[in-house]
């Protein structure tokens, strides 16, 4: 089954300092078709830092993705929303080892079982008429320093 990237390029910053950043936002597995479901899904919740105050909001569906563009007071600032297959991640977690098949075990003779002994008793713990102990648990350790 493919693993889709879930890619995201937005505008940051604002006048001279305003540009691009990519990032991943998820991975699906599955279909090119259900990973796009959870692109859009994800594409007409997306809140944008900028523009602060926005005056218009357009969502366009393109082949690979969705185009989100925000008109501001001054400027526009637009969101770009793409699924890609992932091909190769130089961080990604290695696969779980397989699972390994145990030798089915015997049943044990209830004659060579020998009874565990009982845990021992704790006494009762003093407390308060609200439940709170009278003694801290800790007082008394030797094992603190």
């Amino acid at each position: 089954m493919a693993i889709w990237g879930l890619v995201i390029e937005t505008t940051v910053g604002v006048g001279e300092r305003k540009h691009t950043e990519a990032y991943v936002l998820t991975h699906v597995e599955g279909t090119r078709e259900e990973a796009l479901v959870e692109l859009e899904r994800r594409a007409r919740i997306h809140t944008p830092e900028h523009p602060r105050s926005p005056k218009r909001r357009r969502l366009f569906r393109e082949r690979d993705g969705f185009l989100l563009v925000i008109d501001g007071a001054w400027q526009s600032f637009s969101t770009r929303f793409t699924v890609a297959e992932l091909l190769d991640d130089s961080a990604a977690p290695p696969p779980p080892p397989p699972p390994e098949v145990a030798p089915p075990e015997a049943e044990p003779d209830p004659a060579d079982t020998v009874p565990s002994p009982p845990p021992p008793s704790t006494p009762p713990v003093e407390r308060d008429a609200d439940g709170v102990p009278v003694r801290p648990a800790w007082w008394g350790r030797t094992d603190l320093p």
